[in-house]
């Protein structure tokens, strides 16, 4: 049973309930049709993931290009409002039910560490929604970069002063997160399998269905 110096945690999606997607439902329920909203979505999801992959911008750029690029794809209106409405409503949001437990638990036998695709004005606010002590909590601010560039990963092994294969790294993302400490050769890779993206087996990760599995990873 693999013994991780320090565990990491994908924060949005995998610990806190991303809701961008309904929230995005529901500011542009009054310009797009129900038969159009599902495709709007997917566009918003799809352009969010290709903002992050240039260079380093600010997270809320990253929400506004993709509403813009999303609006002007789908011929729907925007204003800033948009944006701004959906970048303040990230500290709000709370965490899955499954997740305090199971991680208080772990919290104390191991050092937790966040790794976010977040800022530093954000990410204080998700940390203590999730209630548990974390070791560290990094962004994508910090790195320069966001996953699943190599360097945010590469940032927090040199803040830990620890090798991949010290590491346990938590996800619901194979896309943003496991592909890349796959490649980085984390020693671990646990896939939360919230139903955001299918499972690509091949990236050597343990799949469970919700943090609940995750202490018995680790012998507690």
């Amino acid at each position: 049973m693999f013994k991780p110096k320090y565990i990491s945690f994908d924060c949005y999606g995998t610990m806190i309930n991303f809701i961008m997607g309904p929230t995005a439902r529901e500011i542009f329920s009054d310009r797009v049709s129900p038969a159009q909203m599902n495709a709007f979505i997917d566009s918003f999801r799809a352009y969010r993931l290709d903002e992050v992959l240039g260079a380093f911008k600010p997270f809320y750029d990253v929400v506004a290009n993709s509403v813009e690029r999303t609006c002007r794809k789908h011929g729907v209106a925007t204003t800033p409002r948009d944006a701004q409405a959906l970048y303040d409503a990230v500290p709000t949001w709370q965490p899955h039910a499954d997740v305090p437990e199971p991680l208080g638990r772990i919290a104390k036998e191991f050092p937790l560490v966040i790794l976010s695709n977040s800022m530093t004005d954000l990410i204080p606010h998700s940390a203590r929604n999730i209630g548990v002590p974390f070791h560290a909590v990094l962004t994508a601010e910090e790195a320069g970069a966001y996953k699943p560039l190599m360097r945010p990963f590469e940032y927090m092994l040199d803040h830990l002063g620890c090798t991949p294969e010290d590491m346990m790294h938590v996800s619901s993302s194979p896309r943003y997160d496991l592909m890349t400490a796959h490649d980085l050769g984390f020693g671990a890779k646990v896939f939360v399998d919230r139903g955001h993206e299918p499972p690509t087996e091949a990236y050597g990760f343990t799949r469970i269905k919700d943090f609940s599995a995750l202490p018995g990873l680790l012998g507690l």
